[in-house]
């Protein structure tokens, strides 16, 4: 297996026609990114726990669809699968809201992690929507860990809005920074940069905590990794819109694709060039995204990212 995803899973609501009318789609960070990697050729499967209820059901089924294999099938009637309520409204607004039932409990549990699907697969990817102040989440933590100490690749996605932490972002920072030394690759955008101590810091963070490679996106205006003392830019392209659920994960997801089909399994193989054309795949990936607003549907396949680069080239 090439890739696992693991953390929390939500569904979004994406509107209609009208301001206030609702689509329902499904979506999340880990979710989204991993249906984004598997749609750009890898071979990805989603450590998770949905419920036994609708929103679980259908999310489960939609998720096989896109070529994600769940890794822990069974759905339980002890957890209550997430919703998530994303508005875009007229000019670009964006609101997001949690609806979670009391007792909700979505996280992994240790007895949940197997060690041989680590040992199996190249890259291990988490997310901030797997935090919480539950301890079911030292769970996430132990997989990255062991990830870790096996060699494998650990990407990281900061995305602070959505951890439930109450908006405490200073107890976010707190709780992500435990977590950094398992980590490889860290994605934050350009409103959670000072969650690493901010831009002027970033190359002492890397050096702290051993991180190979920092990618922050930054909207349309594009993206930019920092590597080996060196910052790479890649400028956007102007999209349709101004933002659509997925798009930042559909970035991440043609990222790491890029980088594990350059045939990266260390941080040792990465060069300036890997990374420039990693983070040109993934700004093609959101751009293609952003064109449509709407969940999974909106991720690119690889097909569909690499005829905009033939285009264009």
């Amino acid at each position: 297996m090439d890739a696992i995803a693991l953390g929390e899973i939500l569904i979004d609501f994406i509107p209609g026609t009208e301001e206030a009318s609702y689509v329902r789609n499904p979506g999340g960070g880990p979710a989204n990114a991993a249906v984004a990697m598997a749609r750009n050729g890898l071979d990805v499967g989603m450590y998770t726990r949905m419920g036994n209820d609708d929103f679980g059901r259908f999310l489960s089924k939609t998720m096989a669809e896109y070529g994600v294999k769940i890794l822990t099938p069974e759905l339980t009637d002890e957890a209550v699968t997430t919703m998530a309520f994303v508005t875009l409204y007229p000019g670009g607004e964006r609101s997001f809201t949690f609806a979670r039932k009391p007792g909700a409990d979505m996280l992994l549990r240790k007895e949940d992690l197997k060690d041989e699907e680590i040992a199996s697969t190249k890259l291990v990817h988490a997310s901030s929507f797997s935090m919480s102040e539950e301890p079911e989440a030292e769970a996430t933590v132990t997989f990255m860990r062991k990830a870790h100490e096996m060699g494998k690749l650990v990407a990281f996605d900061i995305n602070y809005r959505n951890v439930v932490w109450n908006d405490d972002k200073e107890k976010c920072a707190e709780e992500v920074k435990k977590i950094l030394k398992y980590v490889d690759f860290l994605k934050i955008s350009d409103e959670e940069v000072d969650m690493i101590g901010g831009e002027d810091n970033v190359f002492a963070t890397m050096k702290e905590y051993d991180i190979a490679a920092v990618v922050e996106t930054l909207g349309s205006k594009g993206a930019q990794c920092f590597f080996n003392g060196e910052k790479i830019f890649v400028e956007g392209r102007k999209a349709k819109a101004v933002d659509a659920t997925g798009c930042g994960d559909a970035f991440w997801g043609g990222f790491l694709a890029s980088v594990l089909n350059a045939h990266v399994t260390k941080p040792e193989d990465l060069t300036t060039d890997i990374l420039k054309k990693a983070i040109i795949y993934g700004n093609v990936g959101g751009w293609c995204c952003v064109q449509v607003k709407g969940g999974m549907s909106a991720l690119p396949t690889r097909e569909q990212i690499e005829k905009v680069l033939q285009e264009e080239a």
